[in-house]
């Protein structure tokens, strides 16, 4: 007995062929292999036909899409209720501190005073001033015009939150001012070090975000922009969503892009008072834990874009292969 095996082609058995086997019951010619009728349509026809069929398949997937995209949402819809009841319940078992005024009546005119002992005396304070607004000369000027360019490039996302690009002076000082007194930058290379004091956040739908995500990261590199660092935080339970620093070569201006779908981007507004609140490290071990929980709850429900998790870092992280 012979045996079939799955690579051998197919093959006509030995002597004349049965021409029978080759017209159909019409006379039209069929092929061999399973009596498969030969295209007889113009091609034009052909064509037209098949762009019919395709359109029909795409309509289907957009529409289950669509679908999916509105589920999610409405499951979001109760996620987002539930945890503003979690979040007052917080707040009204550690009800927040009152933020006492800073006393600046005894200071030096031109100075600035901030919580705890951050000082920046007149002529310091001066230059981190003046280098503010050469900041806002250059977001004016040539950062937020290609991000605008940016944004114009597809309609499936936008810029949220662009009215709160430019961070305030007085937060920038904050942070300045350990650097100063750290790492003995200069007022200017300490503004020059804040990544976020432009930022910006690009909103995707979800069916897009990994595509629009590497298109604009493309984009950015070929408007001239250095990509600095890039973290992708979709696997984490904290947060999700993917945040890069970028450098604008010419003056070496620093800015923060974010990406996020729009759920990803409310959970992370829902959760920003616990990270605010954990970032001061003035919560005790169980406050802590609270906190932690509340944030694991609200990211838990946040769906994660198809092909999200494989954008790299940049650096790429490296991982111990012991």
């Amino acid at each position: 007995m012979g045996v079939d095996r799955p690579d051998d082609a197919d093959v006509p058995p030995d002597g004349p062929a049965d021409h029978r086997d080759s017209e159909g019951a019409d006379g039209g010619r069929e092929g061999r292999a399973g009596g498969v009728q030969v295209e007889t349509r113009h091609r034009q026809e052909y064509y037209a036909d098949l762009r019919v069929a395709v359109s029909a398949e795409e309509a289907v997937t957009t529409q289950r899409t669509a679908a999916k995209e509105q589920a999610a949402a409405e499951k979001w819809g109760e996620t987002a209720k539930e945890s503003r009841w979690m979040w007052a319940e917080y707040q009204r078992k550690w009800p927040p501190e009152e933020r006492l005024a800073v006393e600046r009546s005894a200071d030096p005119p031109g100075s600035w005073r901030g919580e705890g002992d951050k000082f920046l005396d007149r002529a310091v304070n001066g230059r981190v001033e003046a280098e503010c607004d050469r900041v806002t000369e250059r977001e004016q000027e040539k950062i937020s015009p290609s991000l605008r360019a940016t944004e114009s490039q597809d309609p499936d996302r936008y810029l949220i939150g662009f009215e709160y690009r430019l961070k305030g002076h007085d937060r920038i000082k904050e942070k300045v001012d350990g650097m100063i007194k750290e790492s003995g930058f200069s007022p200017e290379q300490a503004v020059s070090h804040v990544p976020d004091a432009i930022r910006y956040t690009f909103e995707y739908r979800e069916a897009r975000y990994t595509q629009g995500v590497l298109a604009d990261i493309a984009y950015l590199k070929d408007q001239g922009f250095e990509l600095d660092k890039l973290k992708n935080s979709w696997s984490y339970d904290q947060y999700k969503g993917i945040n890069s620093q970028w450098i604008e070569p010419d003056t070496g201006q620093r800015f923060e892009v974010q990406f996020h779908t729009r759920i990803s981007f409310e959970a992370k507004q829902l959760t920003h008072g616990a990270y605010e609140r954990l970032r001061t490290q003035q919560a005790d071990k169980f406050e802590e834990l609270v906190l932690e929980a509340f944030q694991k709850k609200v990211t838990a429900e946040v769906p994660v874009p198809p092909g999200a998790g494989g954008i790299p870092d940049y650096p790429e992280r490296v991982t111990d292969a012991r």
